[in-house]
């Protein structure tokens, strides 16, 4: 049974439409299903759960809070609140070459959430969990004076020794990057300001309001990353400002050519009519694609296996002696770049 049929079959409209006062019975009821099938997470009945491991595993940790009103709208669909909410998690193991195992979470609410809510947030992470291939293991409940809060602690695994760090590369390393870079920052653009980017047609507009609600952590790329990454990061940032996280752990310069960043159909329709969007595209972070390293040695196996994946990678330079990022537009001149990606701390 799906948490939300658990759910619906427990409750009538009108009860859905209810708060939920009673902490047991919100656990209980819409989060208990998702922990189905883990036999450590004791039906989420006890106050710790128990991950076992394999000899010659290590556990692979990552934790990535969203917050309303910073990572996510609080009147966006709670099923799309609860994907990003994982997926956000889920990108980071990817992106260490670490396959997916389960995961914490701890809910800090503003008032007690109603029951219709709270049916579509668990549909949302049955539907997110499933496709990562994790389960939820335990967590907590609280109440809070500021926004909605949802604080994910996912757990990975990697054979020992294979931990992909991001400061793993070398000089003469290329550097990849997966899927398409940009459609989340305009699809954020659209979710403020509807006529932010000019008259795209539906379905465009569609496409990057979806790849801003509902970010696709890359984990059929693990496989190959396990076999032939040198290091890697998740683009949670901008583009720029982590392709400089890779090439500053390489000790390197990394040049990369405008035309050389894969762009989706939307992205390029929107740079067409609007150069100067070319800067949020490659800053503006929420991609969640993967940023990674490959040596000289590994493309040629590494090319001949991308058949296998259902999206592309593509290569956006190589590691050379120096420091820092640079942008090269068709002219040949650097883009000059303000902020080179997302800070919580930034000065406005």
């Amino acid at each position: 049974m799906t948490a939300a049929g658990c759910a619906s079959s427990q409750q009538d409209d009108a009860t859905l439409n209810d708060n939920i006062w009673n902490e047991t019975e919100l656990i209980q009821t819409y989060l208990a299903p998702l922990a189905a099938g883990a036999a450590g997470a004791f039906g989420l009945a006890d106050d710790a759960a128990l991950i076992e491991t394999e000899d010659g595993v290590d556990l692979v940790v990552s934790t990535d809070p969203v917050i309303a009103g910073v990572h996510f709208f609080a009147d966006d669909a709670p099923q799309d609140i609860a994907w990003k909410a994982l997926a956000v998690n889920i990108s980071d193991l990817a992106a260490k070459g670490a396959d997916p195992l389960c995961y914490t979470m701890a809910l800090a609410f503003p008032d007690a959430p109603r029951g219709e809510w709270m049916t579509g947030f668990a549909t949302g992470l049955l539907e997110a969990q499933t496709a990562f291939g994790c389960r939820l293991m335990g967590g907590d409940t609280d109440r809070t004076t500021g926004p909605l809060s949802i604080s994910i602690t996912a757990f990975g695994k990697v054979a020992r020794g294979d931990f992909l760090r991001r400061a793993g590369a070398g000089i003469g390393d290329h550097v990849f990057v997966s899927g398409t870079i940009g459609d989340a920052a305009l699809g954020l653009l659209l979710r403020t300001s509807e006529g932010a980017l000019g008259n795209l047609e539906p379905l465009d507009r569609e496409f990057l309001l979806r790849r801003y609600l509902r970010p696709q952590p890359r984990v059929e790329l693990i496989p190959l990353l396990k076999r032939y990454a040198s290091a890697a990061l998740d683009v949670s940032d901008g583009l720029v400002k982590d392709a400089g996280r890779l090439a500053a752990g390489a000790d390197a310069a990394l040049a990369i050519k405008v035309g050389d960043v894969p762009l989706s159909t939307a992205a390029r329709v929107v740079v067409a009519g609007q150069s100067d969007r070319i800067e949020t595209v490659l800053t503006g972070g929420d991609d969640y694609e993967i940023l990674f390293a490959i040596p000289p040695g590994n493309i040629a196996k590494f090319r001949s296996e991308l058949s296998s994946l259902l999206f592309d990678v593509t290569l956006l330079g190589v590691l050379a002696p120096g420091s820092g990022v640079t942008v090269a537009l068709p002219n040949g001149e650097n883009l000059t770049i303000g902020q080179t990606g997302f800070d919580h701390f930034a000065r406005s």
